[in-house]
């Protein structure tokens, strides 16, 4: 709870918040209307239910079959990231999310660099949604350029952004329906072939793998399995348009935010297993065959639905995947639209994104530079050949960076800033956690290709010299105005 976490301290953080406009109905603040389910179903569109397909056939190969087992590790990994989200988003209810939490926990500087890597996951991380779409459309309608399906979606799901975040959030809640539906008929499909016919594959090799369980090749499969779960940290960028308790009872905004954060990152944990686990038992490929052949592992699992359930509910997981990645960057898009938002209400970005249009309560500015850097970054990949590969390739650098700000910023939070007394409870939930989460991310960015840490490198020392302009233009004025 808010007042048992950092005491007064949370209370001054919420102070800060409402003073540099985060209080509901003040000039320029966002409106507080968000309900819990408004906030899970931003941060399931963001992840989407059905987030395995795409890389089922890797993870299959690379841990040597075991991929349930696989997202089990990764789940348990990321719950780290989430509790530590959980803990930061009570104290600093304030848009930005870990821009907010770097700045509060460590210093200024470290919340600028925490936003700048954040800001190349939001704005990218959606571009790769944008192209999945364009692509998948474009195999339904191949008269049809991939890249015009991409800048449609783009259009579509920004005009719905603009609209105001509640609309977004009710056209959001029909596309997750959507997408759980398919999920389902997939999941009683799957179930009734198994029955009727067995396993083509033994009915624990999902978790224990083809000849027995290969701790490092489970790992090495989670460090990009970890990717699967991007988004489920958007949920906080909406602290402060999360409405409180129903008539001034019950769990206030920042608390709603901590529940739906954790929730949605269990929520997601518990689909991805279960839909790779039926995938993994019909699989006409051994682990083995597919790991010689890398060309067919984009596509084992829509092979495996083929070949398994039939061509009609291979278009339908098709089309699910289609409309549910267009809304996937819907909800991306929202969040790095309330990050740019937070970083120029702080002056750390041209203050013209930091305006809140009066008729929707939304960034609207903010909303519309992130959607025109989205749009050149996913038009311009899907007129490539290997634009898809690339853009993939460095999407996970920033996020996972900034998460490991993140964790930074807990034990700066509680161990310095608020003084927190030293305790069992204390040390494990402020500093084990933390340090768990944060060794984790470490593991997994050493895993990242060499194109990915060569762009994030360059994006770090861009906002190195961005930060280094900054200070030494506040450090003028001040010696001016002396």
């Amino acid at each position: 709870m808010p007042g048992t976490d950092g005491g007064g301290a949370g209370g001054a953080a919420g102070r800060s918040a409402r003073g540099a406009g985060g209080c509901d109905g003040a000039p320029g603040a966002l409106r507080r209307t968000l309900t819990f389910r408004d906030l899970i179903v931003y941060g399931l569109l963001f992840i989407a239910p059905m987030a395995p397909v795409g890389i089922f056939g890797t993870l299959q190969a690379t841990s040597h079959g075991a991929v349930t087992a696989v997202y089990a590790v990764a789940t348990a990994a990321m719950a780290c990231t989430a509790y530590s989200y959980a803990q930061m988003v009570r104290v600093v209810p304030r848009a930005g999310s870990v821009y907010a939490y770097a700045r509060a926990g460590l210093s200024e500087g470290a919340g600028f660099l925490a936003g700048w890597l954040a800001l190349l996951d939001y704005l990218l991380v959606p571009a790769v949604a944008y192209l999945f779409s364009g692509i998948a459309l474009h195999a339904l309608v191949p008269s049809v350029p991939p890249w015009v399906w991409t800048a449609l979606a783009v259009v579509v799901t920004t005009l719905l952004n603009l609209w105001g975040v509640r609309t977004a959030a009710r056209v959001g809640f029909a596309v997750l329906a959507m997408e759980i539906v398919v999920l389902g008929v997939f999941v009683v499909s799957a179930l009734v072939e198994l029955l009727a016919h067995g396993a083509r594959r033994g009915w624990a090799e999902p978790l224990t793998g083809a000849g027995g369980f290969a701790p490092a090749a489970v790992l090495s499969a989670v460090s990009v399995a970890v990717l699967s779960y991007l988004g489920f940290d958007a949920i906080a960028s909406f602290a402060e348009e999360a409405a409180g308790g129903e008539g001034g009872r019950g769990r206030g905004g920042p608390e709603r935010v901590a529940r739906a954060v954790l929730t949605c990152l269990v929520v997601a944990g518990v689909l991805f297993a279960v839909q790779t686990y039926l995938a993994a038992l019909l699989m006409p490929m051994s682990a083995a065959e597919l790991a010689a052949r890398p060309a067919e592992q984009g596509n084992a699992f829509y092979a495996t639905v083929d070949a398994s359930l039939g061509r009609g509910l291979h278009n339908l997981v098709a089309v699910s995947k289609a409309i549910g990645a267009a809304f996937a960057a819907l909800a991306g898009q929202a969040a790095a639209g309330r990050l740019l938002f937070a970083m120029a209400r702080d002056r750390r970005l041209p203050g013209a994104m930091a305006k809140v249009a009066a008729s929707s309560g939304v960034p609207r500015r903010a909303l519309l530079g992130a959607a025109l850097v989205t749009l050149g970054a996913a038009v311009g990949a899907a007129r490539r050949d290997d634009g898809l590969a690339e853009l993939s390739s460095i999407v996970s650098v920033g996020a996972l960076t900034a998460f490991g700000l993140l964790h930074a910023s807990v034990i700066g939070w509680f161990r310095f800033r608020a003084r927190e007394r030293a305790g069992a409870a204390g040390v494990l939930r402020h500093v084990v956690v933390p340090s768990l989460g944060l060794a984790v991310v470490v593991a997994v960015l050493a895993k990242a290709s060499a194109t990915a840490q060569v762009v994030g490198g360059c994006w770090l020392v861009v906002g190195l010299v961005v930060l280094a302009v900054q200070r030494r233009g506040r450090a003028g004025s001040g010696a001016g105005r002396g």
